[in-house]
């Protein structure tokens, strides 16, 4: 199992229960415990970045995110939905021991295909890599992006 000293995000708290000898964590987005697997530890941590970080209002996140691709449900493990309620930032999250390599890759822009987020991060908690999709071409960011909402009043 990850531990916080593992990853390379800002520590976060985490309520976890066990329950017939696993750990499981409180999600308070979706209001119920989940396992605690390496690669939920990696989502955790990512999805605590995105808010106090980037400026992501957490009714903006959306977890496990169905993507079809050629007819076949698969998920997507965060998407950020925008102003304009379309996906803006499409996250895949592998676990710490997993590399973030060309195949990650390959399933971040399968997905985004589907979703058109501007930005796809990748992450195993150690590596984090994010791109930005414009002009059908993915470049690759120094950092996170950061999101801005604006109220229905000021886009009028």
């Amino acid at each position: 199992m990850a531990s916080q000293r593992q990853i390379n995000f800002p520590a976060i708290e985490m309520a976890t229960t066990q329950q017939n000898g696993q750990t499981f964590v409180w999600d308070a987005l979706r209001g119920r415990y989940l396992l605690l697997t390496p690669e939920e530890v990696v989502r955790r941590h990512v999805i605590a970045f995105l808010i106090s970080h980037c400026g992501v209002l957490p009714h903006s996140i959306a977890q496990e995110y169905q993507v079809k691709i050629n007819g076949t449900a698969q998920r997507a493990d965060i998407v950020v939905i925008g102003n304009d309620l379309k996906p803006t930032i499409l996250v895949e999250c592998k676990a710490p021991e997993v590399n973030i390599d060309k195949s990650v890759f390959a399933q971040a822009v399968r997905y985004n295909a589907v979703l058109g987020a501007q930005y796809i991060i990748l992450t195993n908690g150690h590596k984090h890599l994010c791109a930005e999709f414009k002009d059908g071409q993915y470049t690759f960011l120094k950092s996170f992006p950061t999101m801005v909402y604006t109220t229905q009043s000021s886009q009028q």
